[in-house]
C-alpha cells in the first residue's frame, strides 16, 4: 500500500513533509510518492517553473527513502488532473492499494474535482485531520475504520487520519521572501539553499 501526495510544491515545506510522514507511519505505507503538478486545475499561475519545483522536491527528500519523487505530471501538457495520474499509476501497479492524501479543505472541495467518483474507484482517500478540524460529512458509506480496511481493496474507501497541526503554507513562505525575510525552519535547508541561490520569490 502506497500513499501519493500531489501539489504545486511552490515551494515544498515541512507542512507537506511532516504530515505525509505521519500518515506513512500510522498506516504502514511502503512509500509516499510526491507528485509535483505542472498546472493545478484550481490554481492560478505558479511562482516558479516546473523543473525548479521538481528540483526543490528532490532536494527536500534526498535523505529519506520513504519518499519517492514522481515526475510523471511534469511531462504532461495541459492541466494536471488527479484521475489521469491515477490511471497512469494503475498501468504500473494495478492491484496495489493507493492512498490519495488530502487536507480537509481539499476533501471539502473533492466533489467538484474532475470525475471524483472515478478517482475513488482508483484510490482510497486519506483525509489528514488537524486538531480542531472537522472533516466534511462526505461519502459516509465509504468511511473506513483503519488501515486494514484500506489494504483489503485497491481503492474506494475514505479514512480520516489525525495529524499534527503545522501552520506552514507556501503562500506564507513566498510572502516572507518577498519582504526580504528568512523562512528558515519552515522548509528544509536544501530547499532554502536553492531559493537563495536563484533569488526565487523575490
Amino acid at each position: 500500500m502506497i500513499g501519493i501526495l500531489g501539489g504545486s510544491f511552490d515551494p515544498i515545506h515541512y507542512g507537506h513533509l511532516r504530515t505525509a510522514l505521519e500518515v506513512q507511519q500510522a498506516l504502514g505505507l511502503e512509500e509516499i510518492r510526491l507528485i509535483p503538478l505542472r498546472s493545478p486545475p484550481h490554481r492560478g499561475a505558479l511562482g516558479t517553473d516546473p523543473e525548479t519545483r521538481l528540483e526543490m522536491v528532490r532536494a527536500a527528500v534526498a535523505d529519506n527513502p520513504v519518499f519517492r519523487v514522481d515526475a510523471r505530471e511534469l511531462s504532461r501538457a495541459g492541466k494536471s488532473y488527479t484521475l489521469d495520474t491515477l490511471l497512469s499509476l494503475r498501468e504500473e501497479i494495478p492491484e496495489t492499494p493507493i492512498c490519495l492524501l488530502l487536507g480537509n479543505d481539499a476533501f471539502r472541495g473533492f466533489p467538484g474535482w474532475h470525475l471524483p467518483l472515478e478517482i475513488l474507484q482508483q484510490a482510497h482517500l486519506v483525509v489528514m485531520e488537524r486538531p480542531g478540524e472537522d472533516a466534511p460529512a462526505l461519502y459516509p458509506s465509504r468511511h473506513a475504520r483503519d488501515a486494514d480496511e484500506l489494504r483489503a481493496a485497491p481503492g474506494g474507501r475514505v479514512l480520516l487520519q489525525p495529524v499534527t497541526q503545522l501552520e506552514i503554507s507556501a503562500t506564507q513562505i513566498r510572502a516572507l521572501l518577498k519582504r526580504g525575510r528568512s523562512p528558515r525552519y519552515l522548509l528544509p535547508d536544501a530547499v532554502l539553499e536553492i531559493i537563495e541561490q536563484r533569488g526565487l520569490y523575490r
